[in-house]
């Protein structure tokens, strides 16, 4: 089997639909319509204009392009939030982006990765001494 391109959508829940439970999935997954529960993923949601998410997330990456989030994110490579989105809870993630107009209201903790703290710990240190002959 072919593996998807990085930006197709493997799943859609569209304007309309109401989900409730647990989502857990692989490839992209987006959002515009209204979640309850809990998402787990080591790929990528996105949560589209419109969508109204009330949901414990701990995925990769979260894209919010719009809508609403209420919960809890985790995502162990990025956040994304752009405005017209709406995110209350609290964040946490290595790297994090959050757009001029976008209404957040929690707390961020953006933790270096496994492999982050490897790369640093293997780069040699300079304490600024010099040798002389």
């Amino acid at each position: 089997m072919d593996a998807l391109p990085a930006t197709e959508i493997t799943a859609l829940l569209g304007r309309g639909t109401r989900f409730e439970g647990k989502l857990y999935f692989e490839g992209r997954v987006r959002i515009d319509g209204l979640f309850k529960g809990e998402i787990k993923s080591d790929d990528t949601l996105i949560i589209g204009d419109g969508a109204e998410v009330h949901a414990e997330i701990d995925v990769a990456t979260v894209i919010v392009r719009g809508g609403a989030v209420h919960g809890n994110v985790r995502a162990s490579q990025a956040i994304e939030i752009h405005s017209p989105g709406k995110l209350i809870g609290n964040i946490n993630s290595p790297s994090v982006y959050i757009e001029r107009g976008v209404e957040f209201q929690g707390s961020c903790r953006m933790d270096v990765t496994e492999d982050e703290r490897l790369a640093a710990e293997a780069r040699p240190v300079h304490d600024g001494a010099t040798a002389r002959a």
